[in-house]
């Protein structure tokens, strides 16, 4: 049952939305009965001082009632300032502006927020069990070298979905694809071998398709040093599975070592060769098979993609008997749609292709194609300044995201590489992410909290602990403090908007609009004034502030340090 005006009690914003809701849809069933029933949302308005929320509902009535939208929204307004005269209770101001209705809330709205955010505090915005089982993953990588910036990407973006889905109550289980079931095992064989031998002798020839770079002279040292020269007369036969599996587990450990270090878990790694091993790729095959989406031609069997959306049939199986990457794609998907509520993939720059051949797989398994979503990160460009920074893999000039940890540290690169979009490609400045200034965001929004932490040091011990009670915030009516009360009262709503939109670089663009509107009211409101009633109501909004911040950094992957 919706809250009335009438229950007792402070109102909160959302409360006081679903009341206007509520009247708003009265008083469109009284004025146009033969529209249909209206879907009213609300949204902030493209520029503040049109208030705080907005809705288009007149838009969609603007045919039925043979008007403009704006009349529309005017017509309305009056209506309900027949119909429920109590509504100025909660709201200040409403208005019609370009068809649009525009609301204001009263300041004892914005007040309840603040006090909820003290009250709850880190759980502010918590929501309860879901009940929704969701598969995420967002790492895979070749083992023939280290996590490269690529991987810090998609890593970060995934970390912090999985961070906020978990938030909004939904059971994430993260998972990472090891690709070793391809040919690349056997280069990077070679190319271990190659620097084993040119130990003994520098004039070895380098595999021309090798992996040239100098990650893997510690693992051929450690070979001589374990061995000796035991492998230099040994035919390939003999030497090449265990390079391969040596090179493999070593790179694969490091690669572990770096995701843990960046602050990432998961709780799979998956080996595509141990797929294989166990009868998952033969079984998805077979899947399909009986389910008759599958052909043979010439040798080789497809998959009848183009029957679900697919631009052209692809090969499952190759003529000499190999399966290809898709088909391991088909068993892996397989098993996570039978074990998850709901899938997610995020995946590389080269992957566009794929989203619509996941979801029209997950359909010919016999599943909904909304029960898996692929979400491309976007190719980044390294830059110094001015100075783009040179990256090929193939040369052997790579840039690790142990590289980026140790220039720029683990907040800088964790917070970069979420800012854009992830369908947007990202310039990353790593002079920038160093720089102790206003210009760098990470920096931008730790100082924010940081300033908070030093408000709390120069306070008497008396008031931040009334302050901590959050009860008597009737004071705060300055339009800097009711912009800050509702910038942090938006939390719970944004934090649903990032798992519906999978759209994690809105949690830093909501960082860096909460750190504004704070030093916005620490430059316009002095905390410590001398009034006592106004110093606690002003730590209250400090502590609410804190608290939001704090936990949008957490979020995101990034500390909340108590000093800058």
């Amino acid at each position: 049952m919706s809250p009335t005006i009438t229950d007792g009690g402070p109102i909160l914003p959302d409360a006081a939305l679903s009341i206007f809701c509520e009247a708003l849809r009265g008083a469109i069933a009284a004025r146009y009965p033969d529209a249909p029933p209206a879907e009213i949302a609300f949204e902030a308005p493209r520029r503040p001082e049109f208030g705080d929320f907005a809705t288009n509902a007149a838009f969609s009535l603007a045919r039925v009632a043979r008007s403009s939208p704006q009349q529309v929204a005017t017509t309305l307004i009056a209506d309900l300032q027949k119909r429920a005269p109590k509504l100025g209770e909660l709201f200040a101001e409403i208005s019609a502006t370009a068809g649009f209705i525009n609301l204001r809330l009263q300041p004892d709205i914005w007040q309840a927020a603040v006090a909820q955010i003290v009250r709850e505090g880190s759980d502010f915005g918590q929501s309860a069990p879901q009940n929704v089982r969701i598969s995420l993953e967002f790492g895979s990588a070749n083992p023939t070298g280290p996590l490269v910036v690529v991987q810090g990407r998609t890593c970060s973006i995934g970390a912090t979905l999985a961070n906020t889905m978990r938030f909004c109550g939904y059971d994430v289980f993260t998972e990472w694809i090891i690709n070793d079931a391809g040919g690349q095992l056997d280069t990077l064989g070679r190319s271990v071998y190659a620097r084993y031998r040119q130990i003994y002798d520098r004039k070895y020839p380098f595999p021309e398709e090798g992996y040239p770079g100098d990650y893997l002279l510690p693992i051929a040292r450690a070979i001589a040093d374990e061995d000796g020269e035991r492998w230099v007369p040994a035919d390939e036969s003999e030497w090449l599975p265990y390079f391969s599996q040596r090179g493999r587990d070593t790179l694969v450990a490091g690669q572990q070592r770096t995701a843990e270090r960046f602050g990432v878990h998961f709780d799979l790694w998956q080996s595509e060769k141990e797929l294989q091993d166990a009868g998952h790729v033969q079984a998805g095959l077979q899947r399909l098979i009986d389910d008759g989406v599958t052909y043979e031609e010439d040798g080789a069997i497809y998959f009848r993609a183009t029957q679900f959306g697919d631009d052209k049939d692809r090969v499952l199986v190759r003529r000499d008997g190999r399966p290809t990457y898709f088909c391991t794609d088909v068993a892996y998907h397989y098993d996570k749609l039978q074990r998850s509520d709901r899938v997610i993939d995020i995946l590389g720059p080269d992957h566009h292709g794929y989203i619509g051949r996941l979801k029209g797989l997950a359909e010919a398994l016999g599943y909904s194609r909304d029960r898996l979503d692929a979400l491309i990160a976007q190719q980044i460009t390294l830059m110094r300044g001015d100075e783009q920074v040179s990256i090929s893999k193939r040369s052997g000039h790579i840039v690790t995201l142990d590289d980026i940890l140790d220039e720029v540290g683990l907040d800088a690169a964790r917070f970069f590489f979420v800012l854009p979009a992830p369908e947007s490609p990202l310039t990353f400045d790593l002079k920038l992410a160093k720089e102790q200034s206003n210009e760098n965001p990470v920096y931008y929004v730790q100082y924010g909290h940081a300033r908070i932490a030093s408000v709390f040091r120069n306070a008497n011990t008396s008031d931040v602990e009334a302050a901590r009670a959050g009860s008597s915030l009737a004071s705060l009516t300055h339009p800097a403090e009711l912009a800050l009360a509702r910038r942090i009262a938006e939390l719970p709503r944004l934090a649903r908007n990032v798992v519906d939109q999978l759209a994690p670089h809105r949690l830093t663009r909501y960082a860096r609009d909460v750190a504004s509107d704070f030093h916005q009211f620490y430059t316009e409101c002095k905390i410590l004034t001398a009034d006592r009633s106004e110093r606690v109501a002003r730590l209250s909004l400090c502590i609410a502030t804190q608290t939001v911040l704090a936990r949008v950094l957490n979020l995101i992957g990034v500390s909340a340090p108590e000093a800058m």
